[in-house]
């Protein structure tokens, strides 16, 4: 691992500490979990965003679906 210096305000470095104590974990750990996660809520994002761009350049067509419409479709009892 590598050290790294990160300059917080008071409010954002009290409430960091806060939630790693109830965490109990360091810190450090905590810190990096929330980039983790950050980082994987951008790259979730990004997917999203390339899925939606590609329906946009190749939609489906209305024949697709009705063909799912029909699928979808609860059987009658």
């Amino acid at each position: 691992m590598e050290t790294i210096q990160v300059v917080l305000d008071s409010k954002l470095l009290r409430a960091t500490n806060g939630a790693a104590r109830r965490a109990r974990v360091n810190r450090s750990a905590l810190i990096r979990e929330a980039i983790r996660d950050y980082l994987r809520r951008i790259e979730i994002r990004e997917m999203e965003k390339r899925e939606q761009e590609s329906y946009l350049r190749h939609p489906d067509s209305t024949a697709e679906v009705e063909a799912w419409e029909r699928e979808a479709v609860w059987p009658e009892k």
